[in-house]
């Protein structure tokens, strides 16, 4: 798969990408977690990124401000920062995290200091990466994070992941603006630099899924700061099934299963990106085969299948399940080969075999090829290279993958079907929600018991999303400008709501309508409306199975 460049200017110089040749040895430099917030919770990766080696360079007195996106929710946090592809040691100061905003900006009041070994600092030596204390900041899941540090002096060749798909921020000689809620004319890029992982407590996890790949894990065609890689749309999935799962996308642009190029190939970086990540339950191994086979001189599917069997020896020793994907079609992309094909349909016969010694399969070939032209992606999902999905396909990639597969309860995607009768009692004034007047009426939190009128239907509504039909008059509620109401007899965008699983064991509902947060306005005295941009006590429902 074609890679897309870094678009960071450092220093005055435009970077691009270095082909690496081979796997620089990892050692740990963190010291023990001090003050730690539950020392008996493991640790689980709510996010985290590739590093790859780079020709950029940092001038000194630089603040850098780099957004995350959120898999599951935590009552604290550690961040990890990497220096494994560096020319030097690298100091790094004034570390913060917080939620944020909107661009630079971030919500100062959840501001708070990292620390290092209880230090304000810490020079991470070249080839190493380092954990942070463990800072008591709760996460929401399918949130926005701010992590800002300050760098002080001029950096050596930097770890950086190449294609973020994300829009972060650096001030170039600007002086320590790390505590700042807003970083004013802030220069952008789009890569991640120094920055690994983002790990969180949460009693309730039940392990981390990691997805090794290309591009198209990466999420190269889709769209920026959307978060709607493949990965993404997975965590909501299982977010919206009450699946306490982080997702933790470890894709590289052009990376290959059997050779180095860009970043070292899949099965070099395998202990570094998989094995090592925290509490990680399962592994997902996606599209770098296509990389192998995608040019004139193909390997055969007998050798990408040599490939793939130690990696999958390595997870099970470790006691991580190993989860296969077939490949997705890439036809007629330039690179493709009849031979390349072949190699391809024989990968994806040994994927599908039961003597593989894959745990479970995500049949991305299926869900995104034509049933007219197998070789050919469905003309919907193409984004016009015929190499990689748009961001339909990547929503269809996620779509297809089974959730039982990570002990999560599934149904049918967009099947209608019904999840479960349940309540929402709201945190706001402890009452529970009604749809009043028999549904002719705003729904509001104003009952102190459980009746017809306070029970809905979850429906299941495709996408990770959900509807709510209200018993009270056998119609789903509708979200938009106005508060919210059970006032219709079909599912649209406007009856359909992402349900978020906060870390204090509530619930959240975000409609799809436009994309805020229900509140029970007024501590509760008011109607629901969606016109919050951040959960708080008046966002949090308790959701009652009846």
């Amino acid at each position: 798969m074609r890679v897309r460049k870094s678009l960071i200017v450092s220093g005055g110089v435009t970077l691009g990408l270095v082909a690496l040749g081979i796997l620089i040895p990892m050692s740990s430099q963190a010291a023990p977690a001090a003050g730690s917030v539950q020392a008996d919770v493991p640790w689980t990766g709510t996010w985290g990124t590739s590093p790859q080696s780079s020709s950029t360079t940092v001038v000194g007195n630089t603040t850098l401000r780099q957004i995350v996106h959120t898999s599951i929710s935590g009552t604290a946090a550690r961040v990890q920062l990497s220096n494994v592809f560096g020319s030097a040691p690298v100091t790094i100061s004034d570390v913060h995290i917080a939620q944020r905003t909107s661009g630079s900006s971030i919500n100062a009041a959840t501001d708070q200091k990292v620390t290092f070994g209880g230090s304000a600092s810490v020079t991470i030596a070249a080839g190493v990466k380092v954990a942070s204390d463990s800072i008591a900041f709760p996460v929401k899941a399918l949130s926005d994070v701010a992590i800002s540090f300050y760098l002080p002096q001029p950096t050596g060749t930097v770890t950086e992941h190449q294609l973020a798909q994300q829009t972060n921020y650096y001030t170039p000689g600007g002086g320590d603006l790390a505590a700042n809620a807003t970083l004013a004319n802030p220069q952008t890029y789009s890569s991640y630099t120094f920055l690994a992982d983002l790990d969180v407590q949460n009693t309730a996890a039940t392990g981390a899924v990691v997805a090794l790949g290309a591009s198209i894990t990466d999420g190269i065609d889709s769209a920026a700061d959307a978060n709607r890689r493949w990965t993404n749309d997975l965590a909501v999935r299982l977010n919206a099934a009450g699946a306490n799962v982080g997702v933790i996308n470890q894709g590289i642009s052009g990376n290959a299963l059997l050779h180095d190029g860009a970043g070292p190939s899949a099965a070099n970086r395998f202990s570094r990106d998989v094995l090592a990540q925290p509490n990680v339950k399962w592994v997902v191994f996606a599209d770098d085969p296509i990389n192998d086979i995608n040019n004139a001189n193909p390997p055969t599917g007998a050798q990408l299948i040599a490939g793939v069997q130690p990696m999958i020896t390595a997870a099970h020793q470790a006691g991580i399940k190993f989860l296969c994907a077939t490949l997705t079609p890439f036809k007629p992309d330039n690179g493709w080969t009849q031979a390349g094909e072949n190699s391809r349909a024989a990968y994806n016969a040994f994927v599908r075999s039961s003597g593989s010694g894959c745990d479970g399969i995500l049949d991305f070939d299926t869900a995104t090829h034509d049933p007219a032209n197998i070789e050919q992606f469905l003309p919907a999902y193409n984004n016009t290279d015929h190499l990689h999905p748009n961001t339909d396909g990547l929503q269809a990639m996620a779509d297809s993958v089974n959730l039982s597969l990570f002990g999560a309860a599934t149904t049918n995607p967009g099947s209608g079907s019904t999840l479960g009768v349940i309540s929402l009692k709201a945190h706001a004034n402890s009452n529970y929600v009604t749809a009043e007047n028999a549904g002719d009426a705003a729904l509001i939190a104003n009952r102190t018991a459980i009746g017809p009128w306070e029970s809905f239907d979850e429906v299941d509504a495709g996408n990770g999303a959900v509807a709510l039909r209200a018993h009270a008059n056998n119609k789903f509620v509708t979200a938009g400008t106005s508060p919210l109401i059970a006032n219709s007899s079909t599912v649209g965008t406007g009856q359909t709501f992402t349900l978020i699983h906060n870390s204090d064991g509530s619930v959240s509902l975000k409609a799809t309508a436009n994309g805020d947060y229900v509140t029970a306005e007024n501590t509760g005295a008011d109607p629901l409306i969606a016109n919050r941009t951040a959960i708080g006590p008046w966002e949090g429902f308790d959701l009652v199975n009846d």
